[in-house]
């Protein structure tokens, strides 16, 4: 445990309860923390332990509430390949309980006309419109921090001043316990996502850390996470839109060349937390544990995963799984390089020797070819290129594929889309490889440009909006449109087996074209994509591929056409389309 307050320099500590033994103890910062170590006997009971300091100058004490634990069915249960996971920024999505738009220690950080203040979302918000979730059909839910933020503007939730504690904003520990009951109950899975690389600015401990060590450097002196480097480095062009992690797969570079990235402050403005330290690790550990048990998650999304030590990530990834084996965790590693991001999979050892331990990566390297072959006209093979890179990673059926994300701009509002391609991207992505994330808004072609632009509030989840679009009534026709798009691949994805999970391969790939094959033990589907502005025919052999015998072909979706002759095929496919069929 680690405590705060004045004067902590302990001469004893002693709990009520003899199952609760002190270890030992450490007062740091002239007295202002004070670490405890406890041992849990197995007699333990439910009830709340008091424990009484004492120190050269008085005596204080403090309570530990113990409780047994609670049925674990239900919860902890992890993602596999048959899931969809939808993203939600809560402060965008939906105000449940007005009563908490603005609480009295942050005055003024309410306002709905500002882009980068509290909008009002909540967690009561959420669950409140889990039936329009369900009824979309997705199967889990990853939701932006909701730990307790210090800045009017940290609506994002990365700004951490209390791990251990939910943001006011967005309601109480009680909300959040009730939000993932209610989404169990639901047959929904929840995601936390966690950030151990850093803390906010205004956390306490920016102003005086636990220990000299906490933290990589101090608030005047310190490392910009960004590579000393620029992408000349490795022949690239000077401005990637992401961080060098070149430099950290590199064997051949030293050190100096990816310090920066992995001790270095986030934006050169979020304090580094010293994951070396083994009480640092022990407490970021510690604080994943407690949410997960009491409140019965069932993965993390990692923030900022490349920026922690690999070391760090195996150890905490070993402490997890010894208590919750099927929890997945999801790095987030951005950056459109296949051979860059599977260096970071769990499953396996790079040339440091070292397995991080991370169940899976979201598929950047997809989403960057996905919006290349749709907006900027790059070949549509691009998308088996990325494919033909699995082979790098231990588990590349279990990586997230996504079309946006709260980081980037909406698809929808790109240069050179249109809601065709919207319908594509989301075809593409919930038919290909892969876990699939959905954005949320992204369902009804909500638009936005970059942060904050794409994290505007949803349609219909304020009283006052003149426009509901969780309901059918509510939205325009264009919304509703793709909405239903997305709805009946989303079931035909829990439908098929070959969907969901089964293997891909190749059929058939050109400027314009992708042809792939899902197949299971029970189905074989075929998905064709067209990206060209006018309709095509398309005429490949099925020989010696897992299609080869297929009788006869029944349309599941789309409009396309498709006729065997023999191991012949031909499909006509429109313009700007996918289709998906079955084969017999």
């Amino acid at each position: 445990m680690l405590l705060s307050g004045r004067h902590l320099e302990a001469t004893g500590v002693s709990c009520n309860l003899p199952e609760l033994l002190v270890g030992r103890t450490q007062a740091t910062a002239g007295g202002d923390y004070l670490f405890v170590w406890l041992k849990l006997g197995a007699g333990l009971k439910s009830g709340t332990a008091v424990c009484r300091i004492t120190t050269p100058t008085g005596m204080v004490s403090f309570e530990l509430p113990i409780a047994a634990r609670e049925q674990t069915i239900h919860k902890f249960q992890g993602l596999t390949t048959a899931d969809s996971m939808y993203l939600i920024m809560p402060d965008r999505f939906a105000n449940g309980d007005p009563a908490n738009d603005e609480p009295a220690e942050l005055p003024g950080s309410f306002d709905r006309a500002k882009a980068r203040a509290y909008h009002g979302g909540d967690l009561r918000g959420i669950r409140e419109h889990l039936d329009y979730l369900k009824d979309l059909g997705v199967t889990s839910l990853w939701l932006t921090p909701i730990v307790k933020n210090g800045a009017t503007e940290d609506y994002h939730g990365y700004g951490a001043v209390d791990l251990y504690a939910v943001e006011p904003h967005l309601g109480t520990l009680r909300d959040y316990q009730e939000l993932v009951a209610a989404a169990h109950k639901q047959r929904m899975k929840i995601v936390f996502d966690i950030v151990p690389n850093h803390v906010g600015p205004k956390h306490p401990w920016a102003a005086k850390p636990p220990l000299p060590d906490w933290f990589h450097g101090t608030v005047r002196h310190h490392f910009n996470s960004s590579a000393p480097i620029d992408g000349t480095f490795y022949g690239e062009g000077d401005n990637q839109g992401h961080d060098l992690f070149e430099a950290l797969v590199d064997p051949h570079a030293p050190s100096r060349l990816s310090r920066n990235l992995t001790e270095g402050w986030f934006a050169n403005l979020l304090p580094d937390m010293n994951t070396e330290n083994p009480v640092v690790a022990q407490y970021l550990l510690q604080n994943a544990i407690w949410w997960t048990e009491g409140s019965g998650l069932d993965g993390f999304r990692v923030d900022t995963f490349p920026y922690v030590s690999r070391e760090f990530w195996a150890r905490w990834h070993t402490g997890l799984r010894r208590i919750y084996p099927r929890l997945t965790t999801i790095g987030e590693v951005f950056h459109p390089d296949p051979s860059v991001i599977s260096f970071f999979a769990g499953g396996q050892k790079r040339s440091d020797g070292i397995d991080t331990g991370v169940s899976t990566l979201f598929d950047y390297p997809m989403y960057f070819a996905l919006r290349d072959v749709l907006l900027n006209g790059a070949p549509a093979g691009r998308l088996a290129d990325v494919l033909r890179h699995d082979v790098l990673y231990p588990r590349p059926d279990e990586l997230v594929t996504f079309l946006g994300n709260h980081d980037v701009p909406r698809l929808a509002s790109a240069k050179g889309s249109s809601a065709a391609k919207v319908k594509i991207g989301f075809a593409l992505t919930l038919t290909l490889r892969g876990i699939p994330q959905l954005y949320y808004g992204d369902e009804i072609g909500m638009p936005g440009g970059g942060d904050p632009d794409n994290r505007r509030d949803f349609p219909g989840g304020w009283r006052e909006d003149s426009k509901n679009a969780f309901s059918k009534a509510g939205r325009t026709r264009e919304q509703q449109e793709i909405f239903a798009y997305v709805q009946t691949l989303l079931g035909l994805r829990r439908e098929h087996a070959a969907l969901n999970g089964g293997r891909l391969w190749h059929l058939y790939s050109d400027d314009g074209s992708y042809v792939f094959l899902r197949e299971s033990e029970e189905e074989r589907v075929i998905v064709a994509f067209e990206n060209s502005a006018t309709p095509k025919e398309l005429r490949f052999t099925l020989a010696d591929t897992p299609a080869q015998n297929a009788a006869r072909a029944s349309r599941l979706f789309g409009e396309a056409t498709m006729e065997l002759n023999g191991q012949e095929i031909h499909i006509h496919a429109p313009a700007e389309s996918v289709c998906i069929f079955s084969l017999d």
